[in-house]
């Protein structure tokens, strides 16, 4: 009989487990998800003011055309003027979203001011709605880097935040709070995809030491396509099995999921911070300095002085490798190859160890049709960095000895 009683009551050792579970469980998943923010909030701090300092700095300085090409395609196109206000707007809004979603999550504004949380929440479906219509117009109209599959991916993304945005808006409208809390939980998710890929890029570039899976040259290949459909697609499958876990899960589930997220959230940390220190962090710094670039002057100007103010006023003027570099990226893309090809020999010659000045210059080459030069470039960069990827490949594509 007792054992018969015991095979239909639990003992009171499994009731304990079964309790320090349940006690356990909810505050490791709510610790996750504080942890989780957290990193978000830090990585879309970092990132709104990137931009708001490289970008809005050279508009205010009347820069834009070098700053917004170097990191942008077709970043200002003179005479574009439709163009290059939706790079404008996705750009402003890009930063405004960023802070005012962030906001919208913290509870303490919620409750506390509950006003401010309405009149932002609007603030942030309008610019989450108009950055997605910049970014279609700047992938479709304008013409953005990478292929097909890619301009799909973040085509699709953009939709989904419009329609998320319906939806949150409608469902608040009702005063449906719980619905409109997890579509709002979802419109952020998409709308902060920028950070996610830019996270997920720079953490494979430097846990493979390098590109993996695709052509840097033309931004493409299967990790980019990947990528294009996972920076929103994965966020949102993970926030399902949260919610699942949160308000139907036992505590095993609850706990399984506290864990899961938390290691994703420290990989997201890493690739924040990768991302910050390889592009951020240098942009930052771009943004701030006060010296006066060398190639404001223009082509013939900046070759003309470059040599005497080096000397002169090597303090006053902005000497680093990649102001020449970009001007001559600038070139290319305009199609002045002999331009570019006399500013890439002048940073070859300031930067005689740089991998990367003669990786450039051999490009200016190859798209000039100077395939005997191109080879040598190339040839050079990879002796000087027999990592450089990019100029080994181009090797191969040439058929070079």
């Amino acid at each position: 009989m007792g054992a018969q009683v015991q095979t239909i009551f639990p003992s009171v050792s499994t009731w304990q487990k079964r309790y320090s579970l349940r006690r356990c469980a909810d505050p490791a998943l709510k610790a996750a998800v504080g942890f989780w923010f957290v990193v978000m909030v830090v990585g879309q701090l970092v990132f709104a003011f990137t931009v708001a300092s490289y970008y809005g700095l050279a508009a205010v300085r009347g820069n834009t055309a070098l700053a917004w090409t170097k990191h942008i395609t077709h970043g200002q196109v003179p005479g574009d003027t439709l163009g290059n206000f939706a790079v404008a707007m996705h750009l402003a809004t890009a930063v405004i979203v960023s802070a005012a979603g962030m906001m919208q999550l913290i509870p303490q504004v919620r409750v506390r001011f509950p006003a401010f949380h309405r009149w932002n929440g609007r603030l942030y479906l309008l610019t989450a709605f108009t950055v997605s219509l910049a970014g279609l117009y700047m992938t479709w109209v304008r013409g953005s880097v990478g292929d097909l599959s890619q301009h799909l991916g973040s085509s699709l993304m953009a939709v989904l935040i419009m329609v998320f945005a319906g939806i949150a808006l409608r469902s608040a409208m009702a005063r449906d709070f719980q619905t409109h809390r997890r579509w709002a939980l979802r419109l952020y998710l998409v709308v902060g995809a920028s950070l996610f890929i830019r996270a997920g890029l720079f953490l494979s570039l430097v846990l493979n030491r390098g590109p993996f899976g695709f052509d840097p040259s033309t931004f493409t290949g299967p990790f980019l396509t990947f990528m294009a459909f996972a920076q929103y697609l994965i966020p949102l499958a993970v926030l399902e099995l949260y919610l699942r876990a949160k308000e139907r899960g036992g505590a095993a589930s609850r706990l399984a999921m506290a864990a899961g997220l938390s290691l994703l959230t420290v990989a997201l940390a890493f690739g924040i911070l990768a991302t910050s220190m390889v592009a951020w962090l240098p942009s930052i710094r771009q943004a701030y300095d006060s010296r006066k670039s060398i190639v404001s002057s223009g082509v013939d100007e900046a070759a003309r002085l470059y040599r005497d103010l080096k000397v002169l006023a090597s303090a006053k003027y902005n000497f680093d490798e990649n102001e020449l570099n970009t001007l001559g990226y600038q070139l290319i893309k305009a199609k002045k190859f002999n331009e570019a090809i006399s500013i890439l020999q002048l940073n070859v010659e300031a930067y005689p160890k740089s991998s990367n000045a003669y990786d450039s210059l051999g490009e200016a080459y190859l798209d000039n049709g100077d395939k005997a030069q191109a080879i040598a470039n190339y040839q050079k960069s990879v002796q000087l960095n027999a990592k450089n990827l990019n100029a080994v490949k181009m090797l191969e594509k040439l058929k070079a000895p």
